[in-house]
Formats: C-alpha cells, structure tokens, sequence
C-alpha cells in the first residue's frame, strides 16, 4: 500500500464516522417510520378501495446520511383508478397521516409535514407490476427501492464481513459517494442542480463496486459515457453520461445530469485520488461578499457588469431554473450580436431574479458593418444594392468581393439595449418575461454592487470561480 493509498483509506475513515447513522439515530428513524406507517394503513383502511403503504428512499434502503430527516412514504392505488380519485384518496391519507401537514404539487398533490423532528412525505401513486407502465413519473420510484434494496442485499450477502441488511456493506460506499457529491456542489437531480440523483449514485457504486471504484472509474472517464446494469441495450440517448434504468429500458437515469456536473465530478474525483483530504466531502461554506468587495472586483477586472434586476416569478424552482437559464441564453446571445462580447454570465434567484453579464465591451461606435453578398451573385447582390444605393449609410461599397454598408447602429451602449423594448425580442422564458413586463432595473458596473445583499454568496462564487 502506497502513502496516497493509506491516505485514501484514512479519510474515506474519517468521512464514514461522520456520515454513518450510528445505532440510536437508527431506531429512532424505525420508530417514525412505523408509527407513521401505522396512521397511513388506518387511514387507507377506511378508503372504498384496496390500497398499500411502502417505505422508500434512502432511509429505506439504508443509503441515508446521518443528520437527514427525510423519510417518504407512498401510498400504492390500484392502477385503474382514476387521477382524480388517486388524487382525492391519496390526500385525505396523508392529511390523515399528517394532519398539521400541506399540500406541495409534484406531477400531482401529495402533504408533507413534520413528525417527531422528521420531514415526511406522504406521495400517492399507482401499483404496478412494471416500471414500463407507469401513468405518472413517482410510480418508478417503488420499483427503484426494490431493485437497489435487493443489489444492496445481495451485494452484502456475498461479503462474509458483513451481515445481509440492506444498511450493511455497499450502503455504506453509497453514503461515501452522495456525501463526496454533495461536498463538490454535484449532488442533486433538481434542475437548479442538474446533479446525481440520490438513485443514480446508487447505480454508480454498484456498478463500480465501491466507492473507491466508482472515482477511480470517473476519473478516467471520456464522455460520453454509458452504463446498462441489466443489458436492456436498446434506447439511445444524447447525454454526456448514460445509465439505463435498470426498471425502465426506455429511460436515463441520469438525464438531468448537466455536463458541467459530470465534468465536475472527474475533477474532483481526481483530487481526491492525487490528494486525499476530508474537506473535498465538508468544504467550509462560502462568505458572502460585500457591496465593496463586489465594486473592487470590478474595478480590478476591467470589464463592465450588467444586472437586469426584477422580482422572481411565483413558481417552483424546478420551473423556475429553466426558465432563467433559456433567459440567460436569450440576453447573451442578444448582447453579443450587438457586439457588446460577454465574458461571463450568470442567473441567481431568491425575492428577486438577476441576470448578470459580464461585458467586455459595453460601448460601440455609431456605425456598424454589414456585408451583403458577393457581387457575382447577382440577383442577391442586385437587392443588396438597390436596397442601400438612397439610403444615408456609408455606401455600398466593395470590399474584397462583397458588397458592404457601414449603417446606423440600433444600440451603442448595452444599457441602451437592456433597457429598451428590444430585450423583449430575445429568447426568454415564458414568466420571465412577464416578471419584465411588470418591471425591472438595469444595474452597471459599480451599481452591481447593490446586489451583494441578496446574493454575496453567488457573487463571491462568481467571481472566485471553480470547478
């Protein structure tokens, strides 16, 4: 074992200590989870039809952290009830289950609440006999706890070290690599995130065998990448990284996954190796930065800094996210056909919403050049003439081969542009451009600083970046 090996082994020590529930932190997960399940099969038992109650998600599988509350409870209904009963029944179970509980929307309703210092969730969904025929997305998600619960136990049982549970052996690789995940910012299947799903890493190490395995395999990735536990080997998918579900030949698991986060992983994944340390799992929280920090930044930069401010659309963040993200793409790529070259940008979310560019160029001259096409290409050619020969721009002339103008610019100045109706011609997200409709505010250079209350961590993220 080399010096690098013994470290490797010493911190993956370390982080197991602190990430492991220990004994007492697991009878009291059994004791909520039995009294829980208890209220939902009396609540199910006065319903007009045959239901069920399972345990799934990590604490089910064995795959929990220590610290995590979370324990979710689906309640199964026979699949040809209709959505509307499903909906009706489902509610009135977890209302039961849960009654200082509330209503949050998925694909469809389901309560959550709080018992006994443990967030829960009580979900309905259809009882299936496959993964194919779901009618909506959380009817997989039995199917999933099924499938890792047996790889887990299967996995322990063929280790004489370990007994057979399904919290023994792998589950304990599995804590490793969500709690790695979540220390590089990559874990999260939520589309702020576009991370690794709880479910997807547990495909991971058991595809790789460990933890270890499973960076080491990342490490050497060349993407795209693709896993297909049960040999399905049909669906074709255009992502960087594949994993077929294992219940559903037909779907990613990892589709959410942003190439940035799977990239983030293969860096990180190879400093753990080169240089093993804990804080890769438990990095200190990022501080804030101040209005003055933000203006010192920008004055050491040289560029210039634009911030469209308005008030965040009243939605979830899992439609919220996309909606700033095409925003995003939308206001750059307007920016740079106007020549106002965008070094970085960014989009944060809280009250307010802000996409933030950063210009290296934020003035242009009056004029613009515009090439028309080649003179020998006559009939295009002819219309580009005719249409400038009376008009007050500087020509046409020829250049090269090409007919050229040099006209009025429509903006010189970025600002000019991001406050003028024509923001509204770039691709934005469907309430985005309402929250503009209704108003926002345009922040340059040093005014950027005023966003430093709300958002001083996403502003020293941005301008410290890493991987």
């Amino acid at each position: 074992m080399t010096d690098r090996d013994g470290d490797f082994e010493a911190v993956v020590a370390g982080v197991g200590e602190r990430i492991d529930p220990d004994e007492r932190e697991r009878e009291r997960m059994r004791e909520a989870v039995g009294a829980l399940t208890e209220r939902a099969d009396a609540a199910i038992a006065d319903l007009p039809v045959d239901a069920d109650v399972r345990q799934v998600g990590s604490t089910a599988r064995g795959t929990w952290i220590a610290g995590d509350r979370d324990i979710d409870l689906f309640v199964r209904f026979p699949s040809d009830l209709d959505r509307e009963r499903l909906e009706e029944y489902g509610l009135a179970a977890g209302h039961a289950v849960l009654p200082d509980g509330r209503e949050e929307f998925a694909e469809h309703p389901y309560v959550t609440g709080e018992y006994d210092g443990f967030d829960v969730d009580l979900v309905p969904c259809y009882r299936l006999d496959s993964a194919t025929d779901i009618q909506s997305a959380v009817d997989r998600t039995p199917f999933h706890n099924d499938y890792v619960a047996e790889r887990l136990r299967s996995e322990s049982a063929s280790d004489s070290d370990v007994d057979s549970s399904p919290d023994a052996g792998l589950a304990g690789e599995v804590r490793l690599f969500k709690q790695f995940l979540k220390g590089i910012g990559a874990y999260g299947s939520d589309l702020r995130t576009r991370g690794f799903s709880g479910y997807l890493t547990e495909l991971l190490v058991l595809e790789h065998g460990g933890f270890r395995e499973t960076v080491e395999a990342a490490a050497d990735w060349h993407p795209p990448v693709r896993f297909d536990p049960e040999d399905h080997g049909r669906a074709e998918f255009d992502d960087p990284l594949v994993v077929i579900d294992p219940t559903d030949p037909e779907r990613n698991v990892a589709a959410v996954c942003s190439p940035e986060k799977v990239a983030t992983l293969q860096h990180y994944a190879r400093e753990l190796l080169e240089a093993p340390r804990e804080d890769l799992f438990f990095p200190e929280p990022t501080d804030p930065l101040s209005a003055d920090g933000v203006r010192d930044h920008v004055r050491t930069r040289g560029t210039t800094p634009v911030a469209v401010r308005f008030d965040a659309p009243d939605i979830v963040e899992d439609q919220l996210y996309p909606q700033l993200r095409k925003s995003l793409s939308g206001i750059r790529d307007a920016l740079d056909r106007r020549g106002f070259d965008v070094l970085r940008a960014a989009a944060f979310a809280d009250d307010s919403a802000v996409v933030l560019a950063e210009l290296e160029v934020a003035e242009r001259p009056a004029v613009e050049r515009h090439e028309g096409p080649p003179v020998h290409v006559r009939q295009h050619a002819a219309g580009f003439y005719g249409k400038y020969a009376d008009s007050d721009d500087y020509g046409p002339f020829i250049d090269g081969e090409r007919y050229v103008v040099e006209r009025d610019r429509e903006f010189e100045s970025a600002v000019d542009f991001l406050e003028s109706e024509a923001i509204f011609d770039a691709a934005l997200g469907v309430r985005v451009e309402r929250a503009l409709e209704d108003g926002y505010e345009v922040l340059v250079g040093d005014e950027v600083g005023e966003l430093a209350g709300e958002f001083g961590v996403e502003l020293a993220e941005y301008f410290d970046p890493k991987p």
